[in-house]
């Protein structure tokens, strides 16, 4: 294909899968429970913070984990006690654990009671084109409170050499437009045009196989290459191609 056919293809397969049906199967559907700005945000980055794995598995516990904070995310991490972590029981997703889960919500509560939330955290390092810089900056805050090392690699770092897939995909979420009724559009602070393709397996091996990714591996670098051929097809709005990329992988074995 063209390259003039090759985005008129993905322009297609973006309108097709950026559609409510996409939230039947995918983690996303768990912020759209809720209707509040911060009940959103802080449920949205705790599905994407455990988002590796079978996807079933994922929105199971991401709802048990709801469910330990009586599905009012926001008032738990706003007044969470000692002793209402204490009561949690016992959480693990993978290698995410019950230690990493009360650094997570101690964490939480100092990003609204000291620096604004979260959509501010990610502000914090001087605007540029993509928002790489913003997430490894946010990291940085975000384990400024005294933690066991192991928890940090929870949050991915573009700075050393990641892709960040599962905090890019969470970018996507509260960014983009809601007018299809799959993302959120909650942050205006950040530009649709800054944000990155959550690069996995699945969009990796079709960006390749499409010519828009010649990197082998899944990496910071491979982010780049992806991230400088879909703003050529759209500068405004590149990440919509995520929607495509991920269709075709998932659903269609392309």
């Amino acid at each position: 294909m063209t390259k003039k056919e090759i985005k008129i293809f993905l322009d297609e397969k973006a309108a097709q899968y950026e559609h409510p049906k996409f939230l039947e199967d995918d983690p996303i559907q768990i912020p759209h429970r809720f209707t509040k700005k911060e009940d959103i945000e802080i449920s949205g980055f705790l599905t994407a913070t455990i988002a590796w794995g079978n996807r079933k598995s994922i929105i199971n516990n991401a709802s048990k984990l709801m469910e330990m904070m009586d599905n009012a995310p926001y008032d738990f991490v706003q007044n969470h006690t000692k002793k209402d972590l204490a009561r949690l029981g016992h959480f693990v997703h993978r290698t995410f654990n019950m230690e990493d889960l009360h650094y997570f919500l101690c964490s939480l509560q100092n990003s609204y009671a000291n620096h604004g939330g979260l959509e501010a955290m990610f502000t914090k390092a001087p605007q540029k084109a993509s928002i790489q810089d913003g997430i490894s900056a946010f990291k940085q805050l975000f384990f400024e409170l005294p933690h066991q090392p192991r928890t940090q690699k929870h949050v991915s770092d573009p700075r050393k050499g990641s892709a960040a897939k599962r905090i890019n995909m969470y970018l996507r979420w509260m960014v983009r437009p809601a007018e299809k009724g799959v993302d959120f559009g909650l942050w205006n602070s950040i530009s649709p045009k800054q944000l990155s393709c959550p690069l996995d397996v699945h969009s990796g091996n079709v960006a390749r196989k499409l010519n828009l990714l010649k990197r082998k591996q899944n990496d910071a670098k491979a982010l780049a290459e992806l991230d400088k051929n879909l703003r050529k097809m759209d500068p405004e709005d590149p990440v919509k191609y995520d929607f495509a990329l991920f269709g075709l992988g998932v659903f269609e074995k392309f």
